[in-house]
């Protein structure tokens, strides 16, 4: 079972790989930042729990209805990337971090949309709260859940996503084919198990045609994931 003191320990042993902000071509990319937060389990249960997030569907949102950790865009007021994922949690699922434990960093990760690289750059902070407030999900998020750590890690619930005739790994966390972390937090959570030297087996190149695309297109994008 992984305790706080062995996250803690293994967070603040390594560094978090951080992403340049400029594209090739020298312009700034946009930034994002999420908070994956932390909690002892409820009902006096061991473990830990951790909160993810069902977005609501928006149009010409590249992440529209995904499950997610609380988090956006980081915007000009933000002093920091950090600040705009403690802003973004508050205003998301009602939960302050001020004052919570900031655990450590996560590699920063280029931003995608189905396998495509975006001009984004985002950031991933852990904290641990002890005793965090009712979730009070905003008109950004559909629902919102605590969710136990360990079985992110357990093989039973091991699944794949399909979109645009492809088939991406992912971890079930609720109701099948909805509840599913993907893409973007997949990768986070991949981050934080492997600065725990618990890595998930890299399930990258089960990515394959499930509907469409030529075998070319599907070895173009296994490798850029995989890359990454």
């Amino acid at each position: 079972m992984i305790g706080m003191d062995q996250i803690r320990a293994a967070l603040a042993s390594r560094s978090a790989a951080l992403e340049s902000g400029r594209a090739d071509d020298g312009t700034h990319k946009k930034r994002a930042a999420v908070a994956m937060v932390l909690r002892p389990a409820r009902d006096d249960g061991p473990g830990l729990e951790v909160l993810f997030i069902e977005r609501a569907q928006f149009a010409g949102d590249p992440w529209s209805g995904h499950m997610a950790f609380p988090g956006g865009r980081v915007e000009a007021d933000d002093d920091h990337p950090r600040a705009a994922a403690e802003r973004e949690t508050l205003e998301e699922v009602g939960i302050t971090l001020a004052g919570a434990e900031v655990l450590g960093q996560l590699d920063d990760l280029r931003g995608r949309h189905a396998g495509r690289e975006i001009p984004m750059v985002i950031s991933a902070y852990v904290y641990r709260v002890s005793d965090p407030a009712p979730l009070d999900p905003n008109h950004e998020v559909r629902t919102a859940f605590w969710f136990p750590l360990d079985a992110l890690i357990d093989p039973r619930r091991r699944t794949h996503y399909a979109i645009r005739g492809l088939r991406f790994p992912g971890i079930l966390v609720g109701e099948p084919e909805r509840h599913v972390v993907w893409g973007l937090t997949y990768r986070f959570v991949e981050s934080f198990f492997t600065k725990l030297e618990r890595p998930i087996p890299d399930r990258w190149r089960e990515v394959a045609e499930f509907r469409d695309g030529t075998e070319e297109e599907i070895e173009q994008l296994e490798k850029r994931l995989i890359r990454d």
